[in-house]
């Protein structure tokens, strides 16, 4: 069984003019070959085709079948229609929307040009919409992290197998694929590490993973998995009640009933439980250069957004340091520990970081 779905054969259908050897299909079956050959992941792949076809059914009514018609203001066109398009519940592109309908594009013309299918870029100039630093809506306190991971009904298989899901979340704050992409050999229990193969960007790297996780998945493993698991096993770890791989959509509406079970009034999946473990560690003092190593955050900037949302203990410095705090504070202040050179040192790089970015 192959370790990830073929995403590719959901497009079943040509867009534009498929028996046009020159039009915008045939080029992007070579694009996607193209993408393949050089090694991109499949998500990669589909997400690239995914866009491109869209722009090709935007262009069909508008009598645009080949990549010499293309130039750069009917792609300025295209962004304008992306940013005017309402969904079906009324609500407009958010602007991440927006840029990963134009990324792909951009990439496409590219090719078109390096292997001399055109003859300049129409694309080479296209501004991308300016993405704002956005913090996580909720994140979850310790108690009520520990509320949602309550609620799985353990006395079930399906409970224990959630159970040692959640705890896996917010134990490594591994992404949603990754999690969905799992191994059993992938845990080593002796050494307290959890090995993600191929993650984000294609890469490797080993990430901590606490022992009372490391129990549940072991309970899992021995009680339940055995017991729903269908051949070929391929070893993916979690497994829907039918005994094959789950995809993502199914693991983030199971993950996100059971935050809304605990009635927090907070909403979310995956993601919430990834966020709260990079906050939480950061309010207890981990280093942020840490936090990015277990998020996988290729550049620190991403990593950032956590400083933000954890507030603790810059309250507490405020507290203890502020001139106009109360004689109480400036008595616990005296007791105050005061931060690492380490801790300096970081909150130096992100804000020099910051102030270099937008």
């Amino acid at each position: 069984m192959a370790r990830r779905r073929d995403r590719r054969t959901r497009f079943l259908t040509p867009v534009g003019n498929p028996a046009d050897p020159q039009g915008l299909f045939a080029y992007l079956q070579r694009y996607v070959e193209h993408l393949g050959v050089k090694g991109y992941t499949e998500m990669g792949i589909h997400n690239a085709e995914r866009y491109v076809r869209a722009f090709i059914r935007w262009c069909e009514p508008r009598a645009l079948t080949r990549p010499t018609e293309i130039t750069k203001p009917i792609i300025e066109r295209y962004q304008r229609h992306l940013f005017y398009h309402r969904k079906s519940n009324g609500e407009p592109l958010s602007v991440f929307s927006q840029r990963s309908a134009l990324v792909p594009l951009r990439g496409y013309f590219r090719w078109l040009t390096r292997h001399n299918h055109l003859l300049y870029n129409p694309a080479s100039d296209l501004e991308l919409p300016r993405m704002k630093r956005v913090l996580p809506k909720h994140v979850l306190t310790e108690s009520e992290a520990e509320r949602v991971l309550q609620q799985a009904d353990v006395r079930e298989p399906i409970g224990v197998r959630d159970r040692a899901l959640m705890e896996v979340l917010y134990s490594t704050g591994l992404r949603r694929m990754e999690i969905v992409n799992l191994r059993v050999y992938e845990i080593d229990r002796e050494r307290g590490l959890v090995f993600v193969n191929q993650g984000k960007w294609q890469k490797d790297r080993w990430v901590p993973i606490g022992e009372r996780a490391l129990a549940w998945v072991q309970k899992y493993v021995d009680e339940v998995r055995p017991t729903i698991v269908m051949p070929p096993d391929d070893g993916t770890l979690f497994l829907t009640r039918m005994g094959v791989p789950f995809n993502d959509a199914w693991l983030s509406t199971t993950v996100s009933q059971y935050v809304q079970k605990a009635n927090l009034g907070k909403h979310g999946g995956c993601h919430l439980f990834r966020h709260t473990m990079a906050t939480l560690m950061l309010e207890n003092g981990a280093d942020i250069r840490f936090i990015q190593a277990m998020l996988g955050h290729a550049d620190l900037k991403s990593t950032q957004i956590y400083t933000h949302v954890a507030v603790k203990q810059l309250k507490a410095i405020h507290t203890a340091t502020h001139p106009a705090k109360t004689r109480k504070a400036k008595l616990a202040a005296g007791s105050a520990e005061h931060p690492t050179a380490d801790e300096l040192l970081a909150a130096l790089d992100a804000e020099g970081a910051e102030e270099g970015g937008h």
